[in-house]
């Protein structure tokens, strides 16, 4: 009998505890309706089937209530294809909807290849389901012996080709391109 009036009370301080605990959290914003906003977040998601990694690390997160938009702030992208050189991009905002496999990437974006080639501009569209990547903003693609820049670019991804639209210059260095 001590034992289970133990455990009665044991419940109650649960319980009541609980309700303290819950409150202003996590749980509470997904019950409300609001989504689910998580801080200094580290994500990785593997495909194996489509031979890709990435790792997002992120200020803050935000899920909306349906779990089918995520935005996130402050963000230092990894993208880890298998075969291929990986990609490091940071920028100050994204939105990743999973119902079009579509993420918009804005702000101050920069990425960096594994093989050394470093992109920068303000927006990104990231097609998932084409394997496309488009901008309509000013965008700066370095190399070892080259640079080129100009306004709007279309990437094909799966056939490793890009194009920069219009107001192209391209600036070839000396006496590298000939190694």
């Amino acid at each position: 009998m001590g034992v289970g009036l133990l455990l009665v009370l044991v419940g109650i301080y649960v319980l009541r505890s609980g309700k303290e605990l819950f409150h202003d959290s996590v749980l509470e914003q997904a019950v409300s309706g609001q989504g689910i906003t998580l801080k200094d977040i580290h994500y990785t998601q593997e495909d194996p089937a489509k031979g890709i990694r990435w790792v997002l690390d992120a200020d803050e997160v935000h899920f909306s209530e349906d779990r089918q938009i995520i935005s996130f702030h402050a963000f230092h992208l990894k993208v880890l294809p298998a075969g291929r050189p990986a990609l490091r991009l940071t920028g100050d905002n994204g939105e990743y909807s999973r119902s079009t496999g579509k993420a918009k990437l804005w702000g101050n974006l920069e990425g960096q290849t594994q093989d050394g080639y470093r992109i920068v501009t303000e927006r990104m569209l990231f097609d998932e389901r084409n394997g496309v990547v488009t901008n309509d903003k000013p965008v700066q693609l370095f190399g070892s012996f080259f640079s080129i820049s100009g306004t709007g670019m279309f990437a094909d991804l799966r056939k490793e080709r890009m194009k920069i639209l219009s107001k192209v210059t391209t600036i070839v260095r000396e006496g590298v391109a000939g190694r």
